[in-house]
């Protein structure tokens, strides 16, 4: 299985601290999550259905007309390759590294692409998959972009495949609003933004035949009854969400000022975590893992992603862990 952030267990191991005394920040999601709700023994006992509640506040929150709930938006990530024939797949990168491997596991062939290279390549791909904002850079694509892009593989049949999975805090950038235009894929994760990633819950939009196609592929009941009383309820709480877009959006900027402040500035991120370029990546990560703080790593290029400390007492210890790693490197 590919490398992901979250593995906090297998930090405990190999570096010997007990899990309570940890500071992860290995993942994008939010370190506040929203209020379990009381749920009722029969969403325990019963099949899940459909259109109980979950999809209208998912439709509303969302601003979608058309949407298929999913356990999570790696379900549909893994399921989509296999509706369409092996084609020409260009993902932009780095990015998360599911869509590359989804696609290419499939029997596509993949085409891994700077933003400067898409103009160029366009018209020759059957998909572009593009992740907005992107994971891990944080780089933001504005929408009048991405549709001009759509409109350009449309025309030949070919998709836009297009993963919001960090754009609660930005809305004004979705393109939501057009995922039933034929070729446009949105997939959207709950978990991220409403730091609840347990629960295991995103949304598909696009065209409904479409999303009939990958309803079909996923089988019945992908959802469970717990969550989607859960995810109604999130969605439909319109004052939390207020207050975690400004507690995110305030967090991540405090974030980039540690970084910055000890030398490090950020080359990227977004309202749930910043990302620094940095040739001595993997010898930052061990100091701070020696340390008992777990950031997420990555080979290519060298970099790391910084989630979000939940307070002042986690921001100013990452702090001192960073002035003690420039001490130690002077």
């Amino acid at each position: 299985m590919l490398e992901h952030g979250g593995r906090l267990q297998r930090a405990v191991r190999e570096y010997g601290i007990a899990r309570e005394q940890w500071l992860d920040l290995s993942s994008g999601i939010a370190p506040w999550p929203f209020a379990i709700p009381a749920i009722a023994q029969a969403a325990w006992a019963r099949l899940p259905e459909s259109e109980d509640g979950l999809e209208q506040a998912a439709r509303h929150y969302y601003g979608a007309t058309q949407l298929l709930p999913v356990a999570g938006s790696q379900a549909a990530i893994q399921a989509l390759p296999h509706l369409r024939a092996a084609g020409r797949v260009g993902v932009l990168t780095p990015c998360y590294a599911e869509h590359p491997y989804a696609w290419q596991r499939a029997g596509h062939q993949l085409i891994e692409l700077a933003e400067d290279d898409v103009e160029q390549v366009l018209d020759s791909l059957d998909v572009l998959v593009v992740v907005n904002p992107n994971n891990p850079s944080g780089r933001l694509f504005m929408r009048e972009q991405l549709l001009v892009w759509h409109a350009r593989l449309a025309r030949r049949g070919a998709w836009l495949v297009i993963d919001e999975a960090f754009i609660d805090t930005s809305p004004a950038q979705s393109v939501v609003d057009c995922a039933e235009r034929p070729g446009l894929i949105v997939l959207r994760s709950f978990g991220k933004f409403f730091g609840l990633a347990g629960v295991r819950l995103g949304f598909a939009m696009a065209e409904p035949s479409l999303l009939a196609r990958l309803a079909e592929l996923l089988g019945p009941w992908t959802v469970p009854g717990p969550t989607r009383v859960l995810g109604q309820a999130c969605l439909n709480d319109s004052a939390a969400q207020l207050a975690q877009t400004v507690r995110c959006a305030q967090a991540s900027q405090r974030l980039a000022t540690v970084l910055d402040d000890a030398g490090l500035s950020a080359t990227g991120g977004c309202e749930l975590f910043q990302y620094l370029r940095f040739e001595q990546a993997r010898h930052l990560h061990a100091f701070l893992a020696r340390r008992g703080i777990l950031v997420r790593l990555f080979e290519h290029p060298a970099a790391l992603r910084f989630g979000l400390p939940a307070c002042a007492a986690e921001e100013q210890r990452l702090a001192q862990a960073l002035a003690d790693y420039q001490k130690e490197s002077a």
